[in-house]
């Protein structure tokens, strides 16, 4: 029997429900639009509009993947991140609007446009913190450095597509090492899960997301320790590091920092309370 794209729509949206998912109707139409490649638009004028057999069988597909609470990001292979779109794959760290946090207060410390500061992200996965506040700053550049290549070359595409790619370079790393410039600004998002947390979270990101993006040890605080040297050698004076943290984790994270010469400024909050930023300043 031949399927219409309403009828889909509704199929999809009762199994991604079942599935628990928070807003299975929107993640729905986000499939049918991803699979059809049309626009919201086209799905409300034309909800009658009879599917193909491939399509249908691609949609099914499609909401399986869902329904195994594979992330909607890795299906759809981006996600937005500061009114930018980002690729996503399995070897990045899914984008978050908490993060967007960092991006904010980043630009706070930059609060002169026409500087031409230098920005370094370590730990930078998709590229998304770096090149959102390039995006912002015309006069910035850049330096992302994530452990895993193949982030390191969804980064670069990301650069490039959102024509970036002469004002950003990504290169694989060890945090810091082997850098020896000093920049402007420091941002960093490194993995700060306990280990034995990392089964405890949602299936999308026990089970999909890359787990050298999340493990950050036993109480989740080792790669703060790894950072902090970086941090104050490679910023300038009167540089500013913005660190983001997990739930609970400020008053430790601000401790590792400031024990390594870095003055604690100030600390955001994103928009469900939580302290996720951290802000600090060499002297």
């Amino acid at each position: 029997m031949t399927q219409t794209v309403s009828a889909a729509l509704a199929e999809i949206a009762r199994r991604l429900r079942q599935a628990g998912i928070e807003s299975p109707r929107r993640e729905a139409r986000l499939l049918v639009g991803h699979v059809l490649g049309i626009g919201p638009e086209a799905i409300i004028a034309g909800p009658e509009r009879s599917l193909t057999v491939a399509e249908s069988d691609r949609l099914a597909e499609s909401a399986g993947r869902r329904v195994r609470r594979e992330p909607l990001s890795h299906i759809l292979g981006w996600r937005e991140f500061w009114s930018l779109p980002f690729r996503v794959t399995a070897e990045t760290l899914d984008p978050r609007p908490d993060s967007e946090t960092l991006v904010q207060a980043a630009l706070d410390c930059i609060a002169d446009p026409v500087l031409p500061v230098r920005v370094l992200d370590l730990g930078s996965g998709t590229g998304c913190l770096l090149l959102a506040v390039l995006s912002e700053r015309p006069h910035a550049t850049g330096i992302g450095v994530d452990r895993n290549p193949d982030a390191v070359e969804v980064a670069r595409a990301n650069a490039a597509a959102l024509g970036f790619a002469d004002r950003a370079v990504f290169a694989s790393g060890d945090w810091g090492k082997g850098l020896d410039e000093d920049f402007h600004l420091i941002l960093t998002n490194p993995p700060y899960i306990p280990v034995t947390e990392i089964h405890g979270l949602a299936p999308e990101v026990a089970l999909y997301e890359p787990r050298l993006a999340l493990a950050g040890g036993p109480d989740g605080l080792d790669c703060y320790r790894a950072i902090a040297p970086d941090l104050h050698r490679l910023l300038k004076k009167g540089g500013h590091a913005v660190v983001e943290v997990g739930l609970g984790q400020a008053d430790k994270v601000q401790g590792i920092l400031a024990a390594v010469g870095l003055r604690p400024l100030r600390r955001a909050h994103d928009l469900s309370g939580v302290e996720r930023c951290l802000v600090f300043e060499r002297e």
